[in-house]
């Protein structure tokens, strides 16, 4: 068992078990499916809740004092590219949700095209973070 960005997590332990994996994977592609987010043109990543310190575009700590920002959110360091259509699906999904509206079945987001883009960086965040941390809390000994 694994802690991850939202808890614990078995996904590596499954990952490894290829007996498991069979079993559990049809599964996780009908949840994949039914939650929705395809039939709006959104990816996975895109669900993700930009409030958190480590996803957030503006500084957090002048929202939420005595909390420590990263200089360069996830947000921030997504290619330019990325970033745009990142955009631009939240927007899109805003509209259909609004409208009480699905896109046409040919525009839903394929599962091959449902790739982590975001979650990297956050990770990379996170990373840097126990850094910093480690770092902050080293011990120094003293000299012979």
């Amino acid at each position: 068992m694994v802690l991850a960005l939202s808890g614990l997590s078995l996904a590596k332990y499954i990952q490894n078990s290829p007996a498991l994996l069979r079993m559990i994977k049809p599964v996780a592609n009908a949840y994949a499916q039914a939650a929705g987010h395809r039939q709006h043109g959104l990816r996975y990543d895109d669900l993700i809740i930009e409030e958190s310190p480590r996803v957030q575009k503006v500084r957090f700590e002048v929202l939420v004092p005595h909390t420590v920002a990263h200089p360069r959110p996830a947000i921030k360091r997504l290619p330019e590219r990325e970033a745009y259509d990142r955009a631009y699906r939240l927007r899109q999904a805003t509209q259909l949700s609004v409208l009480h509206r699905e896109l046409p079945k040919e525009q839903w987001t394929p599962a091959s095209q449902d790739k982590r883009y975001l979650t990297p960086y956050v990770q990379e965040i996170a990373n840097e973070e126990d850094e910093r941390v480690a770092w902050d809390t080293i011990g120094v000994k003293k000299g012979h």
